[in-house]
């Protein structure tokens, strides 16, 4: 019994290290792309006159894309695997199929994106294209080696009843979802939009005002992805990882018993209460939100 639990637990963190890199190179994707929330920002700056080099790359919400891409990682790998392949050298071949399918969407949708606001004089940058478009291939292919692993654990050892491309289709979604929420906390108006009160949101009259000019140069894609990488990342691979090791904790160590759900109802009671008081002490430590300001006023 007590190996089991060992090797139970020994399976349990490393699906959470597997989840914790993908949510992490999720994010920075996304990031590099100009995907999340200030895409849209992005998009009405040619408009209002802010002519920038950021790729902008959002075929659809990240838990769209992700999961198209994790899913398509996942079927490869399960036809390679049928041919015998080696598990690793299977699961590679899956998530590099994943990425290009994602790269060439892409491409696709950045150019296409730039060509439509020509009216608004907004070039084409092709050296943007050139070493942005494979930056995003590359976190991709790493984000679908772990979520294709992840499910691949998931359904030969944990005898999960799905199969592998489903699994990597709800990982690739779920790992897209946390990174619109924690990640682009770190993103957004904290990188593209510096000079703003705290908790002030964008005024509509201000839109497209992104922020152009870097620490050396124009900004880019790169410069952005360069930013996250510090705490958006981070952030996004320890929230994926920890829903991942805390929903799957009480099963691995009680069993698949009501009292495994109870456990797992306080964990997320606890969460909550921990997520108040973060939010209390932010703004007790920054000042209040514009909003309350002008309330009190």
């Amino acid at each position: 019994m007590v190996l089991d639990l060992t090797m139970g637990m020994a399976v349990l963190a490393l699906m959470g290290a597997l989840a914790m890199i993908a949510g992490c190179l999720e994010d920075l994707e996304s990031d590099v792309g100009s995907q999340s929330n200030p895409n849209s920002q992005v998009q009405l700056a040619p408009q209002m006159n802010f002519l920038h080099r950021i790729y902008n790359k959002a075929i659809s919400g990240e838990p769209v894309s992700n999961g198209l891409s994790a899913v398509i990682a996942g079927t490869v790998t399960v036809v390679f695997l049928n041919a015998n392949f080696n598990v690793l050298t299977a699961i590679a071949l899956g998530a590099t199929v994943g990425a290009i399918v994602l790269g060439i969407f892409a491409t696709t949708s950045y150019a296409g994106r730039v060509s439509s606001q020509t009216r608004f004089k907004q070039p084409l940058y092709m050296d943007i294209m050139r070493y942005t478009t494979p930056s995003i291939i590359a976190h991709n292919f790493i984000m679908n080696f772990c979520l294709v692993a992840l499910a691949y654990i998931q359904y030969t050892i944990l005898g999960h009843p799905f199969s592998i491309p489903f699994l990597a289709l709800i990982w690739g979604i779920t790992a897209g979802a946390v990174g619109s929420s924690a990640g682009d906390v770190h993103y957004g108006a904290e990188r593209e939009f510096q000079n703003r009160e705290f908790g002030c949101g964008l005024n509509t009259s201000l839109s497209g005002r992104i922020v152009r000019r870097a620490e050396s140069g124009l900004r880019n894609s790169i410069d952005n992805v360069w930013f996250c990488a510090k705490l958006g990342g981070p952030a996004t691979g320890i929230a994926l990882g920890l829903v991942v090791f805390l929903s799957n904790w009480p099963m691995t160590v009680i069993g698949y018993e009501w009292s495994a759900v109870i456990v797992g109802f306080m964990i997320v009671l606890l969460l909550i209460i921990a997520n108040r008081l973060v939010e209390y002490n932010a703004k007790k430590t920054y000042g209040p939100y514009k909003e309350e300001k002008e309330a009190a006023a």
